[in-house]
């Protein structure tokens, strides 16, 4: 099977479980800002492993067991939205990826402001025209 056909899928399933999720699933533990940041579906379209991302990294644990306990009824109404013919069996982990960007951004930016303070640093020294 071709690997188009696997991005297709996987794209049609993550902006599905994302209407479904938001729209139709009623858990106090899924609220809040959350994202489905990729899916990633098996060559033969039987398993589906979805990528959940949020900016709250102390809630996203509890975000992925609340979407992993409701994987049945996730998948049950993912058949009706899709047109393949086996829904995919859903697993959903974090994805720390966004966090972790976010990190490495403020590291940068506390680098990059320190070496602007710096007395010998170049930038901030006029050029002189020998």
């Amino acid at each position: 099977m071709a690997q188009y056909r696997q991005n297709r899928v996987a794209e049609e399933i993550r902006k599905h479980l994302d209407r479904i999720i938001r729209e139709e699933l009623r858990d106090q533990r899924v609220s809040g800002t959350f994202s489905l940041t990729r899916a990633e579906v098996a060559k033969d379209l039987r398993y589906a492993k979805v990528f959940v991302s949020t900016l709250e990294e102390d809630k996203l644990d509890d975000l992925v067991k609340a979407l992993n306990g409701a994987a049945g009824f996730l998948r049950r109404a993912l058949g009706g939205a899709l047109t393949v013919r086996y829904t995919p069996e859903l697993h959903f982990e974090a994805d720390r990826n966004i966090a972790y960007g976010l990190h490495i951004a403020s590291v940068l930016k506390q680098v990059m402001g320190e070496q602007a303070e710096k007395p010998g640093n170049e930038r901030n020294q006029p050029e002189t025209g020998d």
